[in-house]
């Protein structure tokens, strides 16, 4: 009897199995190291997007001194570069990208998730001294660095994922990992409106992320590998599944980099542009909707950050919804891979379009229609996620590290340039016509890349996926 989810479909195009190999499958457990290694990247990312987003809620509480009952927490309310303070995270995380999968594919994850996750960590429990030592350059400083170590996180967790899960389990694995990062967003939002409105005070919110990310290094210490290969305790069954199903046996093959074919695809293109208006909305939203909150909706920091947390636990819950829903409808051949990415992607962009129009045509004293109205821009935009942020995939499994740090990289420039953007047109936070003038752009950016998507992309192997001695092996 074959495992359970493994598609004896493969077994017709690869060399016939012996008997001892189909046992071995058949023995391979449903819930094994993998799943062990998967939840370890699930909390990775989950801590990640947390620091990642501590700062849009706690630069509130930083600058208003009535925001916590103790008087000595400090508090900044001189500053008026908030929104440059907000995009110093992208200014370091762009930089590391391209070489962060490269150095993946060289030498493995583990170590450099290790690296970069206990500095990033460290750097955050130095931030309210920074803050307090050299004001907000000090935090912009600080989260630049921040921002630098997280830039080597997500081309290696692709890496890591593409060693550790077969292709059967992909979309159900790859969504845990990836909706963590949403999942986080709530999680770290109301912690910190919750805190930083306590007597403790902000400084907390990252004395607790900071110390979890170090003790999280531990973890990835004890019980993560680069591969099932090098794996002391995995199964000969669990390890003989894994790489079966991968294609290969001592670690994925190293390839050679076509880069010149690589920057001359326009299906990586499409995605490059996708992954570009996405980030310009999903980070002007992620960085602002606190302030927009705050200001013109006249939410205090603890009700802020509830509702500004809210539109991103529906995106978690939603995110498994459409990963099902894409998943059957490629499974059952309802439409192609690339059709499917196009409908989802366009499902991700559209609708949250089309909501960030209506919020921009929404009065001050109707807060219940903007918070719904945000929750829709905000929570469809799970649609990318079985969109072009899977396509790398697609188009190049060999590669796909290198793909996710070109795209990542790229398209994160507009995390910097989204914030300073709002610093630069919305002069008086408190005026909802200067807001509707962001709400505007950023449904023409999602709309306009969105065409783009639709228009080039494609679910298919591009053929420089392979190297030409590769493919003559395989094909004489």
């Amino acid at each position: 009897m074959v495992k359970e989810g493994f598609e004896l479909k493969q077994i017709d195009t690869k060399k016939t199995l012996s008997e001892k190999d189909l046992n071995k499958i058949a023995e391979a457990p449903t819930i094994g190291v993998r799943h062990a290694q998967v939840l370890v990247l699930f909390l990775l990312i989950f801590l990640a997007y947390g620091i990642r987003v501590t700062l849009s809620v706690a630069i509130v509480a930083m600058t208003d001194p009535t925001a916590s009952s103790n008087p000595n927490v400090p508090t900044y309310p001189e500053w008026h570069d908030k929104s440059i303070v907000l995009s110093a995270f992208f200014w370091g995380y762009v930089i590391p990208q391209i070489f962060a999968g490269w150095l993946a594919g060289r030498y493995g994850s583990k170590w450099f998730l290790m690296g970069a996750m206990g500095i990033c960590g460290t750097m955050c429990i130095l931030l309210p001294a920074m803050a307090a030592a050299f004001g907000s350059k000090g935090v912009m400083i600080n989260r630049a660095l921040q921002g630098l170590c997280q830039g080597f996180l997500f081309p290696n967790v692709h890496h890591a994922l593409s060693q550790w899960v077969p292709p059967d389990e992909r979309s159900r694995l790859g969504t845990i990992v990836y909706a963590a990062g949403p999942f986080g967003t709530v999680i770290a939002m109301l912690l910190t409106g919750i805190i930083s409105a306590s007597y403790a005070g902000w400084p907390l919110v990252f004395y607790v992320y900071g110390g979890t990310s170090v003790a999280w290094t531990i973890i990835c210490l004890v019980f993560t590998y680069n591969s099932p290969a090098v794996h002391p305790r995995i199964s000969e069954a669990e390890k003989f599944f894994i790489e079966y199903n991968l294609g290969h046996s001592e670690g994925k093959p190293s390839h050679k980099i076509p880069w010149k074919s690589i920057f001359t695809s326009l299906p990586l293109w499409a995605i490059l542009v996708s992954h570009c208006g996405q980030n310009w909305g999903f980070w002007t939203l992620m960085t602002e909707i606190p302030n927009y909150m705050g200001h013109v909706m006249n939410f205090n920091i603890k009700s802020n950050s509830i509702l500004s947390a809210l539109p991103y636990f529906v995106l978690w819950i939603l995110s498994f919804i459409m990963s099902f829903t894409s998943d059957s409808l490629i499974t059952r051949r309802i439409l192609s891979i690339g059709n499917t990415r196009k409908v989802f992607n366009s499902i991700g962009l559209i609708i949250p379009a089309i909501a960030l129009v209506f919020l921009g045509f929404t009065p001050s004293d109707d807060p219940k229609r903007a918070v719904a109205l945000l929750v829709v821009a905000v929570g469809f935009n799970s649609g990318i996620f079985c969109g072009f942020n899977v396509n790398h995939v697609d188009i190049s499994p060999n590669h796909a590290g290198i793909l996710m740090g070109i795209t990542n990289g790229i398209s994160n420039i507009f995390g910097i340039v989204a914030p300073l953007l709002v610093q630069f047109l919305v002069s008086n936070e408190d005026d909802p016509e200067q807001w509707k003038i962001i709400f505007f752009m950023t449904a023409g950016v999602y709309v306009a890349t969105d065409i783009f998507y639709v228009l080039f992309g494609t679910g298919e192997v591009q053929a420089w996926n392979e190297d030409p001695e590769e493919k003559s092996t395989k094909n004489p």
